[in-house]
């Protein structure tokens, strides 16, 4: 059972979204406190972080969670603006929760993160690119480039895993959402640069080569996919 961790500091928010999140079967701790927050996020799956803490600065506090690692987090904010959901999303959150919002979305944004960790799987399922230079296992969600394994976040991991679906394809910013979230997310389509800009600062100095802009379309992925699996 997936156990979400919720940060909110209004107790009614709180209350609101465990008693949804149990219901569609995930175990759920709750806090109204960064500094608590600190100590809960090793037993979380997932965070569902607000910005608006009392304690802490909420950006800060997602900058010290990715800092930890790949944990999932998706932010919970007042703050409608592009700017600061760019500035989330090049932070490293996975998902942009606007206030106020609907718990049954909050629930399937959850199940949607989640959903794109994997398990694990053997060599003969890891697809090969660019003369063996990137592989990509699409059952335990694992990327490796010139042999060293990038760490990426879901939401990373999506995008890489969509446009190598079908490589040398352009996918339009629109397709991308759809593919990587599951649904259609209103203004999402301006920020998917900033996910794309994270996945190509984690590829290297070869980022923009792998994943190539299509200037007035989209994005694709530069290398062909090799003719046999390992």
């Amino acid at each position: 059972m997936p156990t979400v961790l919720v940060v909110e500091d209004e107790r009614d928010i709180r209350e609101v979204l465990r008693r949804y999140l149990e219901r569609a079967g995930f175990s759920v701790l709750t806090t109204g406190s960064g500094a608590e927050a600190l100590k809960l996020f090793a037993s979380a799956d997932l965070v569902l972080l607000d910005l608006g803490l009392p304690d802490i600065e909420g950006t800060d506090l997602l900058r010290e969670i990715k800092a930890l690692g790949t944990l999932p987090v998706i932010v919970l904010t007042a703050r409608s603006s592009t700017e600061e959901r760019i500035r989330g999303l090049e932070l490293g959150a996975d998902d942009y929760v606007t206030k106020p919002f609907s718990p049954h979305e909050v629930v399937l944004r959850v199940q949607a993160v989640l959903n794109r960790r994997g398990g694990s799987s053997d060599d003969n399922d890891i697809a090969t690119y660019g003369g063996n230079r990137l592989r990509i296992d699409e059952d335990s969600h694992r990327v490796w480039l010139d042999d060293v394994e990038l760490d990426l976040t879901p939401t990373e991991w999506g995008l890489l895993s969509a446009i190598a679906a079908a490589a040398g394809r352009v996918y339009s910013r629109y397709e991308l959402v759809n593919r990587v979230r599951g649904y259609e997310y209103e203004g999402y389509e301006r920020t998917i640069d900033s996910h794309i800009k994270n996945l190509r600062r984690k590829l290297g100095a070869d980022g923009a080569q792998v994943v190539e802009t299509v200037l007035g379309v989209g994005y694709r992925l530069g290398f062909t996919r090799d003719e046999a699996r390992r």
